[in-house]
């Protein structure tokens, strides 16, 4: 099975400035890949040559398993693309929208209506009858999605889609992501980690230009496995009480009020430990559990 897009020794210059340098990755079928980096990593460059809409200066792009060419934009059939700011005919309402942008790519009358329907619906704007104008960034977001899958997709490209909302506009189009899941592929350009780590099977962490790490998100986070345990407790009492037990057991000790990091040479020794102390002295923990590394964790260590 050919990946959704291909990406092999990618390079872009502008001048004498290299934004792009040697990058490849494959996104596969089905998945929500996240591509991430910090803001002129070439994330957007990437993205525009994945599109077809810039030259690149060498290497190869593949969607589909057809060859991407500058300004032969065949490829984009199977393509839909959210901008991180999309625009929108402010006079015209959502269903209005939707079917002049049917009618340009050639879709039949009932398929339009049809696909119109059942998009506003999964966006939450099925019952949104006004004028585009009158929509919050969130809402327009949300119709930007639709527009992208109006014509059935195999590859969405969402470039820095949450960059610019609130928490609850931020949620809305993570949740719609995760719905199409499985059924369109997803690249989800973005800066916000966190975001990343809520929907996205897979990563590619872009910084300077390069792919600095690259993989199943499940898989890196389990092969740079932390050496902390971190506990919570009902009271500053009774962490004292432990802190004083586990004296020595840890490299490093962190504590807040009723908290502590215990960070251990021998993962599995410490975590017998830490039960023994527990039994022996009578606390019970809220929380006791090994410190998962997070995506910004990652992120950090690969860019240093």
């Amino acid at each position: 099975m050919n990946p959704a897009a291909s990406i092999a020794h990618l390079s872009k210059s502008f001048g004498t400035s290299k934004v792009v340098n040697d990058i490849s990755f494959d996104v596969p079928e089905g998945s929500i890949f996240g591509f991430i980096g910090p803001n002129g990593a070439g994330k957007t460059t990437t993205m525009k040559m994945i599109l077809g809409l810039l030259p690149a200066s060498s290497g190869t792009v593949h969607v589909c398993g057809e060859p991407v060419r500058f300004g032969a934009t065949a490829t984009n059939r199977f393509v839909g693309y959210l901008p991180d700011v999309p625009q929108f005919y402010g006079y015209m309402r959502p269903m209005e929208y939707l079917e002049l942008c049917g009618e340009i790519v050639g879709m039949s009358s009932a398929k339009i209506r049809r696909r119109s329907k059942e998009l506003l619906g999964l966006v939450g704007l099925g019952e949104a009858n006004k004028k585009i104008s009158s929509f919050s960034r969130g809402m327009r977001q949300r119709l930007g999605v639709a527009q992208a899958l109006l014509g059935e997709p195999k590859l969405l490209i969402c470039d820095e889609p949450t960059s610019a909302l609130d928490p609850v506009g931020r949620k809305e189009i993570l949740d719609i992501l995760r719905q199409i899941k499985g059924k369109t592929t997803v690249i989800f350009s973005t800066h916000i980690l966190s975001d990343v780590e809520r929907i996205c099977d897979r990563v590619a962490l872009i910084n300077g230009g390069r792919i600095v790490l690259e993989g199943r998100l499940a898989e890196l986070k389990a092969s740079r496995q932390s050496d902390a345990l971190h506990l919570e407790f009902a009271t500053p009492a009774d962490k004292k009480h432990f802190v004083s037990a586990a004296n020595g057991l840890a490299k490093k000790l962190q504590q807040t009020n009723t908290e502590v990091t215990l960070h251990v040479g021998d993962l599995a020794a410490a975590q017998l430990a830490v039960l023994r102390i527990l039994s022996q002295k009578e606390i019970l923990p809220l929380k006791f559990d090994v410190l998962e590394p997070s995506i910004e964790s990652l992120f950090l260590k690969a860019v240093k």
